[in-house]
């Protein structure tokens, strides 16, 4: 199959679901419903065919993004370990990726909402729904903040994701903030280390849409990570993934 083949397959097999769905002729607007009818679909299960397609077409468009290794990136002045990025956390192909996730832990369901909740999902395949799914399935309750679950990256260029709620604040920011956003940095790093991964890519946990200030949640991924490494020798390299303007100056100030 072409990838013009594996998108008409694809778009064709989640229209079939949702009876009235219009498919759009222009490339472009059929990739955008792709991703939309992806990101709406419950985790039940689909055809291993599917799947199958799913995988091609998403490992393509992966190459065609940019592949970025994170063992080439340089570190910053005077740690080694530390790096700092700026650029779609998806392209990294590292141990790691930890996904700010929200409390049912199943990826974000508005179609082609640009959080990272959904890049990740969308450019993982939705075998990551189902993943995640089952892990909250077992537990049987949201994901408070402050923890961390391990999946595999599926069609990521990244071995796994990791998933980490981190508080939402509404008001003023409280000491009770501070520390669940901490906490995610050093469970998210545990999880990494039990897993067996050599690197760790952050990204700005609780921005954005969870309202936590830039600065100050920059502060503390920064102390938090730089008191935790010495505990886990096998992690070798931790990037600090931004993609905003702001927080790259912010994190280079900090990072000196």
């Amino acid at each position: 199959m072409t990838q013009q083949e594996r998108l008409d397959y694809l778009v064709r097999g989640l229209a079939a679901e949702r009876p009235g769905t219009a498919v759009p002729q222009d490339g472009c607007e059929k990739r955008a419903l792709l991703r939309g009818l992806m990101n709406l679909r419950p985790p039940v299960p689909i055809s291993p065919d599917w799947l199958r397609v799913q995988d091609a077409f998403l490992r393509e468009e992966a190459g065609a993004r940019g592949v970025v290794d994170a063992q080439a990136l340089p570190a910053v002045p005077g740690d080694p370990r530390l790096v700092l990025w700026q650029g779609d956390i998806t392209r990294l192909k590292a141990g790691a990726i930890v996904n700010a996730a929200n409390s049912a832990l199943l990826g974000c369901f508005h179609p082609c909402h640009n959080c990272i909740d959904n890049v990740i999902h969308s450019a993982a395949g939705l075998q990551l729904r189902q993943a995640c799914h089952e892990l909250m399935e077992a537990q049987g309750y949201e994901e408070p903040p402050g923890r961390a679950k391990l999946t595999p990256g599926f069609n990521l260029p990244a071995a796994h994701v990791l998933h980490t709620v981190g508080p939402i604040v509404d008001g003023p920011l409280r000491t009770s903030h501070r520390r669940a956003l901490a906490d995610c940095y050093r469970a998210c790093l545990a999880a990494a280390d039990a897993a067996l991964c050599r690197s760790v890519a952050f990204c700005c946990i609780s921005t954005g849409v969870y309202r936590f200030p830039n600065r100050q949640a920059a502060e503390i991924a920064v102390s938090a990570v730089r008191a935790a490494l010495p505990d886990y020798p096998r992690i070798k390299q931790v990037i600090f993934n931004v993609f905003k303007d702001i927080d790259f100056s912010i994190y280079r100030e900090l990072l000196g």
